[in-house]
């Protein structure tokens, strides 16, 4: 299980913490400065059954910048795909990638309906 996060991002130290009180195992990837693929994002995607705007960082300042709130709904899958590979700012943090999940931000009952049954 590989978890992507950025290392300054208070919600992502939050689930390494629970992934460490859990005894989870996982491996640390940043997001920032090993930035997701193209066919990882579009794999995810697919993986997880969310809606691909979940996969999104709807708070961060690039997000705003780029206001890309007013330009998603006008985006195929595919360009909205690319546009997460272009930069891990742009992510929703932490996703953590499974073999057969794929779970985006840290909500501490989801992961633990997932991490917890397998």
């Amino acid at each position: 299980m590989t978890i992507l996060c950025y290392p300054r991002c208070t919600t992502c130290k939050k689930a390494l913490k629970w992934l460490q009180e859990n005894e989870i195992v996982y491996e640390e990837r940043d997001i920032k400065s090993d930035n997701p693929s193209k066919e990882e994002i579009k794999s995810w995607y697919e993986k997880s059954g969310l809606p691909l705007k979940r996969f999104f960082n709807t708070s961060g300042n690039l997000y705003k910048e780029m206001k890309l709130k007013d330009k998603l709904g006008d985006m195929t899958e595919d360009e909205q795909i690319e546009l997460l590979s272009t930069d891990g700012m742009l992510v929703k943090r932490p996703v953590l990638v499974g073999e057969d999940f794929v779970l985006t931000g840290f909500k501490e009952t989801e992961w633990e309906k997932v991490l917890k049954s397998e």
